[in-house]
């Protein structure tokens, strides 16, 4: 039950947090301004972050799915 209604929507969320901060950095460095300077590398890490927990969470749900 747990695999089947609360890891897709952990997944779901993990990777719209993902695809909005690499929006976000897409927007700040074309306009190369101190936003870009200040919170790149911060960006990068949350784009990071967001992507490994979806990795995560999608090898539990193939895992438990068997």
């Amino acid at each position: 039950m747990f695999s089947s209604t609360v890891l897709p929507f952990i997944l779901v969320v993990s990777m719209v947090l993902a695809l909005l901060m690499v929006i976000v950095g897409v927007i700040a460095m074309a306009k190369n301004g101190n936003f870009n300077k200040k919170h790149s590398n911060k960006l990068m890490r949350m784009i990071v972050l967001f992507q490994g927990i979806a990795v995560l969470v999608f090898a539990a749900i193939i895992y438990l799915s068997r």
